[in-house]
């Protein structure tokens, strides 16, 4: 599809008023005469967003909810985020449901097998935000690098002390990125900004791009052992899935900063705070959690809505996932911990969200829902 002309975007302006300029370019792939009505849900958007959606697909049934629960047995596609969890149980409580659009490029909140069950189609959107989330990684790395939260948090009225807050130059350092798509390339061309030496470390490392962006592949190993500041850019999978961990951390070099803007189970959250209470990870920058409530909530008002859910509920049902439970209690646990840290900044999963990369997901979006009813779909997740 050919790439459309994009308008020219204050980066201050207020959401709403760059909606109405999104509006004006109405989806063509089809004429609305073409397209039958499908009930469309939308789960977990704001009300700029639903005003540009219910524009552009005006020729369908569109609903907008809160969250996956609400989402009626009625609905022939949905269009979730990345909080929104489908599985099989799901699937079964939808039977007409027929296309789902992701509004990001992770698919790790899906049920992949079940889906391909039911034969449902599933589009997502590529490289929305890759230089919106590399700059969101220097902000987190800037902010280790400088102590900005221990500098904030320093007494006041004459108690302040230089020595106590002092941070470090990132020209000179290695950095050891983790992960070498789209954002981790980004990611390295920022790096020679700062004057830094780049590591990186991909299951796939073609010659070409060491070349082109003038970085040297290395093995985990290395990559681990050489680094003073670890990014991570990697997709979650079972491969990766805590790839920081104990034996991991323990072959970093000691004070090593850690810098996550991937997805929080790429790191072992426990051995992550063990590894901070000792001084082999001098700071963590954190933009993803495994349960990133505790970036948005205190964990007690987390902990009062799950009693509260739990006596509204069928007791002997909700009894039967103790187990889960317990290990979602433990995750916020953790979390809550790491997040107390002065030496641990972090965002609310926030990487991605910049006036461009918003615009662009909601452009794919909406060309991924037409085109799915007009019988050709784009950007399948296999």
């Amino acid at each position: 599809m050919a790439a459309r002309e994009r308008p020219v975007i204050h980066p201050l302006r207020p959401q709403s008023v760059i909606s109405a300029s999104l509006r004006q370019r109405r989806c063509d792939s089809l004429p609305h005469s073409h397209l039958s009505t499908v009930i469309i849900y939308f789960v977990e958007t704001e009300e700029a967003e639903q005003e540009y959606y219910s524009d552009q697909l005006s020729a369908h049934d569109l609903r907008f909810v809160s969250q996956l629960g609400e989402v009626g047995d009625d609905a022939e596609a949905i269009s979730i985020f990345i909080n929104s969890r489908i599985t099989s149980k799901f699937l079964e409580t939808h039977p007409r449901l027929r296309f789902i659009a992701t509004r990001s490029t992770a698919i790790d909140h899906f049920d992949l097998p079940a889906c391909r069950e039911r034969q449902i189609t599933i589009s997502n959107v590529n490289d929305y935000g890759f230089t919106t989330v590399a700059e969101h990684t220097f902000a987190l790395i800037l902010a280790l690098s400088r102590r900005l939260r221990e500098v904030m948090l320093a007494p006041k009225g004459g108690a302040f002390s230089y020595a106590a807050n002092r941070g470090f130059d990132l020209a000179g350092k290695t950095i050891g990125i983790i992960g070498m798509g789209r954002i981790g390339q980004r990611v390295a061309e920022l790096a020679h900004a700062f004057r830094m030496t780049v590591l990186a470390y991909d299951i796939d490392h073609p010659t070409k791009l060491e070349q082109t962006l003038d970085f040297k592949f290395v093995e985990l190993d290395e990559v681990l052992r050489e680094a003073q500041i670890l990014t991570l850019h990697a997709p979650l999978t079972a491969e990766t899935y805590h790839i920081l961990n104990r034996q991991t951390f323990a072959k970093c070099r000691p004070g090593v900063l850690v810098v996550n803007t991937a997805r929080g189970a790429l790191i072992d959250a426990q051995a992550l705070r063990e590894a901070l209470d000792s001084g082999q990870v001098g700071g963590a920058g954190l933009d993803v959690l495994q349960d990133e409530r505790v970036m948005r909530q205190s964990f007690s008002n987390i902990i009062a809505a799950d009693i509260v859910q739990h006596l509204r509920s069928d007791a002997t049902a909700y009894d039967a996932r103790d187990a889960d439970r317990v290990r979602e209690l433990q995750e916020l646990m953790l979390g809550d911990a790491l997040l107390s840290k002065s030496n641990v900044v972090f965002t609310p999963h926030v990487a991605f969200n910049s006036v461009e990369a918003v615009e662009r997901v909601q452009q794919v979006t909406v060309e991924n829902i037409t085109a799915f009813v007009a019988g050709g779909p784009i950007n399948l997740v296999p």
